[in-house]
């Protein structure tokens, strides 16, 4: 599974960066605002620090706009990714942008036949919103299930980005049922690594090797 960071916050993906985990990131304009930051300077440095896909996206909601600011994003760097809602003039804009070689990635994805749509489009990603479906007592993971029957049994090659996630076991039933990206928060992948009993186990071998009296090095 490739993870995605979803945020602006410059440091926070710098920091995730370092690790070598990070293979892209994600940004909405909600992010954009809680960055305090111009949209196309901030882009433009997240660009900079990830080789890989920085999906920023459109606020037209007519075809001729998402056209208009698609162009003036992908000018940002080449490993910028054409974010899209899943609306009609969504699709049309990500069948036109695909056609023309840029990556996309649709967004606010709540059901299966959205997907299936998004997939015809030639979209490169799909974000179908595991969070907000929850919220409505819903099952978001039964979705992300039902999205990879159907790109299976097509052989479809738009991945699916696990989004809207908010807690660690999101991402590890993201990736049983095979979604090909989560994306999340700083907080949550930096929640992945922990373990009650790995820390007991280190807090162990720290306490064993102090009464060792040995240094190495």
């Amino acid at each position: 599974m490739k993870f995605f960071v979803d945020t602006a916050d410059i440091d926070e993906i710098k920091d995730i960066n370092d690790t070598g985990l990070l293979d892209g990131v994600t940004t909405n304009p909600s992010l954009i605002l809680k960055s305090g930051r111009d949209i196309m300077e901030v882009t433009k440095e997240i660009c900079d620090i990830v080789d890989g896909p920085v999906s920023a996206e459109v606020t037209a909601v007519d075809y001729d706009g998402m056209m208009r600011e698609a162009q003036v994003l992908a000018k940002i760097a080449d490993n910028i990714c054409i974010k899209l809602p899943l609306t009609m003039d969504g699709l049309k804009a990500c069948k036109a942008l695909t056609s023309e070689g840029h990556k996309t990635n649709v967004t606010l994805c709540f059901s299966a036949n959205q997907a299936l749509l998004a997939a015809k489009a030639g979209a490169t990603f799909i974000s179908p919103f595991i969070g907000r479906i929850d919220d409505m007592s819903a099952d978001g993971m039964e979705l992300i299930g039902e999205i990879r029957t159907i790109y299976d049994n097509y052989d479809f090659g738009t991945e699916i980005l696990a989004a809207s996630i908010r807690t660690v076991n999101h991402v590890k039933e993201a990736a049983l049922i095979g979604a090909d990206v989560a994306t999340v928060p700083p907080s949550t992948l930096k929640a992945l690594v922990k373990h009650p009993l790995t820390d007991k186990g280190l807090d162990a071998f720290l306490a064993d090797w102090a009464k060792t009296g040995q240094k190495i090095g």
